[in-house]
């Protein structure tokens, strides 16, 4: 295969790639249907070319001109195309241009998608007929002299009219690439430049060849061979201007992704290929050395490409490069804002939220790191997290300082050194010495919650030297409200956990003191009653078993004030022996509580002194419900699964709205200054903790009925018991 061939087969394939985006995303615009059959045109003609070149004795010259007069004709009516709906809305169908990195600016800033002309006022009308006239009537003279030529004397056939025909429609191609050029505005030429400059290109070189040609009556071989590769070389840049275009329909979504690696590793390809000719010409005019060179050489240029492959500021250039060059927007939103989520909730590296913040933030602009400041819980804002910045040391910003009331006013992204270098821009607002004087700060993102400030978090240059735009501007506003919502929600959860260890801390002396109240009544009870019974010896024998069970569950409490957390010995305890013995030590108040159990052992896994203290409560608060001729029951029984205490009474009862609301409510009482309101609390916690329950029917004037059901200990051991706190 020649190097004609292959280059016009290139330039097939790439025209057919432009042909397939173009179907792929046209929406049914003139502009997209004209750019839609130039490619056509060009796969048409490179295929015909590249016919020729490899077939020259069946194909001639001639037979290649249709293809040649199709292509021209393709583009000429693209680029007039273009002027005519210029000239039809006194506007150029061009997208938003970049604006000037300003001071911070919003979304409203965004321009619209369509820009004055330069020449708006101008009428193109008449020029633009006449030199659609003129190009038409040159191509169809053209394709009819092509046609007549075989079915006239040879003689009378003259190849310089059909090199000069072409000269004159390349001159008219590249009058109209100039006047697209000269009627967009200066902002507007951002969109078109590389169609200019590819369309503008291929006839550039198409009039050095056809000028060349018709002053020495013949085609440079050359030349016409180098079509191909030149044509291939234009694909690029015309697709370029059509994403930039959206009126040209090129609308389908290329990640920034594939396009930063694609063309990584196009140019890692294009740079070893090279690299590779180069050792290749060491190897053969190097002589003796020739191989060594090679290989040294070789080894040299692999080592120098990893090693730019591996500098973070090269491809932080390049990634400019890229986005500023090939998109419309600076930023994929979609792939910025995962990754952005991502970092937030990113635990794996063990980093606290707000070195995440800082993280998340400064890998938007490829900055190496910065700080977050916030409330100290105080009048001033402090660091509280760094990433590759020293401390901040004594420095502290005043929560109604210059700096702070700027940001939570504006809510403005700044640039440092615009503050510094411009403070008319920016009235009000005095930079803190120690921000002033670092050469390292950058940027300055505010951290809003609501009507507050949260925060700010302070930036880092980039490795790569970059200008902050609108777009900039707004994603970083937006990522800052973000993390503002997270570091918010951060100090909501460590206020709500402070108040969680009061809470447990309350309710634990709420507990030790509702146990001391118990035992000061039953000591007072031990007093009361020694001044009448203190010479009876079984009194004394009674008295002194009361005083060393008061002292032992005394021990219990100091135990569990230290500790922090009630106390759990937990242990297998028969609840039948248990049950009487709170009946005993009820039988000194009336009415004296009753038994009924068939002696059978029922083994729980409990603490004793706790469950004792359960039914004692149970039982006392039966007893002062009920009047001393009342009954005061209890029944014991167990099933395969379940041991049940049921405590029932003849009492006042309650009403089913006072079970509901207010029986198990801590803190609430119906005994005035001698209850604590959390004995009916605790004893359901305690029994839920063991995996049982605490249940309860009464009715007013009837009675109450209290049943426990705990799990057997055989039961328990098969199902662990919850941590103490847990429910």
């Amino acid at each position: 295969m020649s190097l004609g061939v292959t280059g016009y087969v290139i330039a097939a394939i790439g025209f057919a790639a432009l042909l397939a985006v173009l179907l792929i995303g046209w929406q049914r615009r003139p502009q997209g249907a004209l750019l839609i059959m130039a490619a056509a045109a060009g796969i048409l003609w490179a295929l015909t070319l590249g016919a020729q070149a490899a077939w020259p004795e069946r194909i001639p010259l001639l037979l290649v001109f249709p293809a040649e007069l199709l292509r021209d004709a393709a583009w000429i009516g693209f680029l007039w195309g273009l002027l005519w709906q210029a000239r039809s809305h006194q506007r150029l169908p061009l997208s938003r241009a970049p604006t000037r990195p300003g001071p911070p600016s919003s979304s409203a800033d965004i321009r619209s998608s369509t820009l004055p002309a330069a020449a708006a006022n101008a009428d193109l009308g008449p020029p633009l007929i006449l030199l659609g006239l003129a190009a038409l009537l040159l191509l169809l003279g053209l394709a009819t002299y092509v046609l007549l030529q075989p079915m006239v004397p040879e003689s009378w056939a003259r190849g310089d009219v059909l090199l000069g025909g072409k000269l004159m429609l390349t001159l008219i191609a590249l009058l109209l690439v100039e006047q697209i050029y000269r009627n967009t505005s200066r902002e507007g030429r951002w969109a078109i430049k590389y169609l200019c400059l590819g369309v503008g290109g291929i006839y550039l070189f198409d009039f050095y060849m056809y000028a060349e040609s018709l002053l020495f009556r013949n085609v440079d071989a050359g030349l016409w061979e180098a079509r191909g590769f030149i044509n291939t070389l234009v694909v690029p840049l015309i697709a370029v201007s059509a994403a930039r275009n959206p009126q040209w329909s090129l609308d389908v979504y290329v990640s920034r992704g594939m396009v930063f690696h694609t063309a990584t590793l196009l140019g890692a390809g294009v740079y070893l290929l090279l690299m590779a000719a180069a050792g290749y010409y060491l190897r053969v005019f190097g002589g003796e050395w020739g191989t060594v060179f090679q290989a040294v050489f070789l080894f040299a240029a692999l080592l120098s490409l990893l090693a730019l492959a591996a500098s973070g500021r090269l491809r932080a250039q390049f990634r400019v490069f890229v986005s500023k060059h090939f998109f419309n927007y600076k930023y994929d939103y979609r792939e910025e804002w995962l990754r952005f989520i991502s970092t937030l909730a990113d635990e794996a590296r063990h980093e606290a939220l707000p070195t995440r913040v800082i993280r998340a933030l400064a890998d938007i602009l490829d900055s190496p790191g910065g700080q977050l400041w916030m409330r100290g819980g105080g009048r001033h804002f402090v660091q509280v997290a760094q990433i590759n910045m020293a401390e901040a040391g004594d420095h502290a910003e005043p929560m109604d300082g210059s700096l702070a009331r700027y940001l939570m006013d504006t809510g403005w992204v700044l640039d440092v050194e615009e503050c510094i270098s411009e403070p008319e821009r920016h009235a009000g607002l005095r930079l803190p010495d120690w921000m002033r004087d670092s050469e390292r700060i950058w940027l300055l993102i505010p951290l809003k919650q609501g009507p507050e400030l949260l925060g700010f978090v302070v930036l880092l240059a980039p490795r790569a030297h970059r200008n902050i735009n609108w777009e900039d501007r707004d994603l970083l506003k937006t990522a800052g409200l973000q993390a503002a919502s997270h570091l918010a929600q951060m100090e909501a959860l460590q206020a709500l956990s402070e108040a969680r260890q009061f809470e447990a801390f309350n309710r634990l002396s709420a507990y030790v003191v509702h146990d001391l109240k118990n035992l000061i009544a039953q000591l007072s009870l031990v007093v009361s009653n020694a001044r009448r019974h203190g010479d009876n010896p079984a009194f004394l024998k009674d008295a002194i078993g009361t005083v060393e069970n008061a002292v032992e569950r005394m021990n219990k409490l100091m135990l569990q004030l230290r500790t922090g957390e009630p106390g759990r010995d937990i242990a297998p305890v028969d609840m039948g022996a248990l049950a009487a013995r709170a009946v005993t030590q009820a039988q000194g108040r009336a009415p004296k509580p009753e038994l009924a159990h068939n002696g059978e052992q029922v083994l729980v896994l409990a603490d004793p002194e706790r469950l004792l203290s359960v039914m004692n409560h149970l039982m006392q608060n039966a007893q002062e419900a009920t009047p001393p001729e009342g009954e005061v029951q209890l029944g014991l029984w167990r099933d395969s699964r379940q041991a049940y205490l049921e405590i029932r009474d003849t009492g006042t009862g309650m009403t089913s709205e006072f079970i509901r609301e207010r029986l198990f409510r801590p803190f609430d009482t119906t005994k005035g200054l001698t209850g604590m309101g959390i004995g009916a609390y605790e004893s359901r916690e305690f029994v839920r903790a063991l995996g049982g329950d605490l249940e309860v029917w009464s009715e007013p004037g009837v009675g109450s009925r209290f049943r426990i059901s705990i799990p057997l200990a055989q039961q328990q051991e098969e199902a662990p018991l919850p941590l103490a706190g847990e429910t």
